[in-house]
Formats: C-alpha cells, sequence, structure tokens
C-alpha cells in the first residue's frame, strides 16, 4: 500500500524535525561551555544555523502541504 504522504513531504517533516533537535542541543551544549566564551560563540552560532534550517523547512511545508 502506498503511503499517502510522498517522499519529499517526509524528507521536509523530517529536516524540520532534525534542525529543531540540533538547535536544541546546540543551545544546550553552549550552556555547558560555561565560562569557554569560544565554544560557546560556536555553539550559539550552530544553534541559530539549525534555527534558519528548521525556519525554511516549515515554509516549504506550508506551500507544499
Amino acid at each position: 500500500m502506498a503511503s499517502p504522504m510522498k517522499d519529499k513531504d517526509f524528507d521536509l517533516v523530517s529536516t524540520l524535525y532534525h534542525a529543531l533537535q540540533g538547535a536544541d542541543l546546540s543551545r544546550q551544549y553552549s550552556s555547558d561551555a560555561g565560562s569557554d566564551q569560544e565554544a560557546k560563540e560556536f555553539f550559539d552560532n550552530v544553534s541559530r544555523q539549525y534555527t534558519d534550517i528548521a525556519e525554511q523547512a516549515k515554509s516549504l511545508l506550508k506551500q507544499k502541504l
């Protein structure tokens, strides 16, 4: 039986999920960095990038579904 969700739609949902998960983990890693400002800034930047990817995936999903 064929799935009602197309592969590309599933892939967008999966990418959104994993990007949000990455953003959340990166925020935790930033917190874990404590007083290491360089590591903290790195993880904050990673979190922002994941958030941007999630926003793009969310926008595409709204258009496609």
